[in-house]
């Protein structure tokens, strides 16, 4: 289990960002006691969700000119 430091250095953000997102519900926690702790799994399915595919443009031809399109 992962504190929220421990947290944040892993997805590369400040301290208060991860508990903004604990605050908001957008990431799975855990507590103990009084802390929050993460499990490793759930920082990857955190980071995995905010994934976006990049679009390959497709490259054409136009009377003369290439044309992303």
């Amino acid at each position: 289990m992962l504190t929220v430091e421990q947290a944040a250095k892993r997805l590369g953000t400040g301290v208060r960002f991860v508990r903004r997102i604990v605050a908001e519900r957008r990431i799975r926690f855990y507590k103990v006691g009084k802390y929050v702790r993460f499990h490793p799994d759930d920082l990857t399915d955190y980071i995995r969700q905010g994934r976006i595919d990049a679009i390959r443009p497709v490259l054409h031809y136009r009377k003369g000119e290439h044309v992303y399109g």
